[in-house]
């Protein structure tokens, strides 16, 4: 498929905004406009793109941006829609994992005076400013009504990444609520673990190599449900009760966690 050089626009300066827009610019579009609610971060964000202007307001009337990419949270939406004006036939995609293209198109359509074509680009990744991504291998879910405007953002999808999906607004809602248990809760629970042992004054890094293990293991296993180890897996409980008497006293909180996973676990292996 062609890749071409398009005019982007920006509403948003967040992570997503921060990263989605320095990867669209290193794959050779420009960046022309750039708009948030704070103008100082709009400032910040712009200035590491090469010739993006500040958007001062939601007028986009005037705008020459071929895509206009809606980088808010799914909160902040619903506003943003209501406020914006559109310039006449451009591309509107949002970046959210939960909010459906037909929910997305009928905002649109009660709010905009003008037509415009919609569509999702939804980057599964978890983005922090600062933190560097390897957006080759960035995965990014494209859908729209429009098979010329799904191609075109399949187009601009590719020039980014090598790891681009055609994908419907249930399949991205179900890939949404798989990232939350992989990246979200993982990550709490390592920062438990981090708290824990923090609490004794023991190093972190003792766990490191582990917690790189249990992921390599999940990755190279058909099932991760196959590698699990563990007290709980093995039916310990003898150190399983032993482990709750010692975060009862530590923290009540991360105890019910703890028998709760525990539980399921069990449950997991005693089906099996």
């Amino acid at each position: 498929m062609e890749k071409r050089s398009m005019k982007i626009s920006f509403v948003g300066s967040g992570n997503v905004a921060w990263h989605l827009s320095q990867a669209m610019e290193e794959a050779g579009h420009w960046i022309c406009e750039v708009y948030s609610r704070n103008t100082q971060n709009a400032r910040k964000l712009a200035a590491e793109l090469y010739d993006a202007n500040i958007q001062p307001d939601l007028n986009f009337a005037d705008s020459i941006a071929d895509v206009i990419v809606l980088a808010v949270s799914d909160d902040a939406l619903d506003q943003v829609i209501q406020q914006i004006v559109f310039p006449e036939n451009v591309i509107v995609v949002h970046t959210s994992g939960t909010r459906s293209l037909a929910e997305f198109q009928k905002l649109i359509e009660i709010y905009s005076d003008v037509f415009v074509h919609t569509g999702i680009f939804y980057p599964l990744q978890s983005f922090s400013k600062g933190f560097p991504i390897d957006y080759k291998e960035l995965p990014l879910c494209v859908e729209s009504k429009n098979e010329l405007i799904e191609n075109k953002l399949i187009s601009l999808a590719q020039s980014i990444s090598d790891n681009v999906t055609r994908m419907d607004s249930h399949e991205r809602f179900v890939l949404h609520v798989s990232a939350v248990f992989a990246n979200n809760f993982t990550n709490y629970l390592i920062g438990v673990s981090h708290d824990l042992i923090s609490r004794e004054q023991l190093n972190f890094d003792l766990l490191k190599p582990l917690i790189q293990t249990t992921i390599d293991k999940a990755f190279h296993s058909e099932e991760p449900t196959e590698v699990q180890t563990g007290p709980a897996r093995r039916g310990d409980w003898a150190t399983i009760n032993r482990h709750m008497e010692y975060l009862q006293e530590t923290n009540p909180e991360w105890t019910a966690i703890y028998r709760l996973l525990t539980d399921k676990i069990r449950e997991l292996y005693i089906a099996k």
